[in-house]
């Protein structure tokens, strides 16, 4: 089984010649480890494993403001983007019990990533989105969810089952592909991998970097989550500034340069006036893990899960 990430944050509508912004770029594995400065900040080991992209400044406390200034690197392509996302490992369970990790590959359309993810940052037009601010954070998602929210438009995550060696994509947006997309994990094998996409949340409420349970201070729109095809999407009165969708996320921009590609009908992993790296420099920037455990081969409990 082949895994592959994709992070849908702001969004934009399929057909509009270049009218938006879509900034689409790859960003490579900076770390695996147990750590969560998020949702368990200090605490080593956190309950669960999480694969990391991003700056290095990646610890299990972040309280400063502006990590863009403490990241000496990025594996991101875009070299100004310091910022940390982080998503749950997934793992496979075989019919004797033990376990093993299911490798994240790279995109291959993307470059010659390290595992990691693709990124996506999209607004309709210029000075319709809101940049992230210094220190601002959120989580999209459930841990503990394990019922249906109902597929289509209600979908905040989806499993996009490549059923073709060719991975490269199609027509439709993050969830809203009526054959391959799945709320759940797909129950059929997927010969070109898995896709695991998330859509965050594009309202805020225009005052808090943070809230207590890290989703408060922000909000999908009210006819719900908004992928490519639904950038338009109303906000509701209590979460009126837009903002690109964006796991976890930790914003890392540099100075203003995010804002600048929201207003500049940037597309694609080029924007006027923003810098980027190659992958084998990308993936030369890592973080060494906090915690030592094995989390790779076969393995008889979760990391974390292991009887006392």
């Amino acid at each position: 089984m082949l895994w592959l990430g994709a992070l849908s944050l702001a969004t934009a509508v399929r057909g509009q010649a270049f009218s938006f912004t879509m900034l689409r770029f790859g960003c490579s594995e900076v770390v695996i480890d147990r750590i969560d400065p998020l949702v368990d900040p200090g605490q080593v080991p956190s309950p669960h494993l999480h694969q990391v992209v991003g700056g290095n400044a990646f610890n299990a406390s972040m309280p400063y403001e502006d990590i863009s200034g403490i990241a000496s690197c990025t594996t991101c392509t875009f070299d100004q983007d310091f910022s940390n996302y982080w998503t749950a490992n997934l793992y496979f369970k075989a019919r004797n019990g033990s376990y093993h990790r299911v490798p994240q590959i790279a995109n291959e359309v993307i470059g010659d990533a390290n595992g990691g993810i693709t990124v996506y940052y999209t607004a309709p037009g210029p000075n319709t989105v809101t940049a992230f601010k210094p220190g601002f954070r959120m989580l999209s998602g459930d841990t503990n969810s394990r019922e249906s929210k109902g597929e289509g438009k209600n979908m905040q995550s989806c499993f996009r089952c490549y059923d073709g060696p060719n991975f490269a994509g199609n027509i439709y947006s993050p969830c809203f592909d009526p054959v391959r997309d799945t709320e759940g994990l797909p129950s059929k094998p997927c010969l070109g991998g898995i896709r695991s996409s998330v859509i965050f949340p594009i309202c805020w409420d225009g005052k808090n970097l943070d809230s207590p349970n890290h989703k408060d201070h922000v909000a999908h729109p009210v006819d719900g989550p908004a992928s490519f095809a639904l950038v338009d999407g109303q906000c509701p009165e209590s979460h009126p500034v837009k903002i690109p969708q964006h796991g976890d996320y930790l914003f890392g921009w540099k100075d203003d340069s995010l804002q600048h590609a929201m207003d500049n009908k940037c597309f694609g992993p080029r924007c006027q006036g923003l810098t980027t790296q190659t992958f084998p420099v990308a993936n030369e920037c890592s973080v060494k893990p906090m915690v030592s455990e094995q989390v790779d081969g076969w393995i008889d409990y979760l990391p974390g899960q292991a009887p006392a």
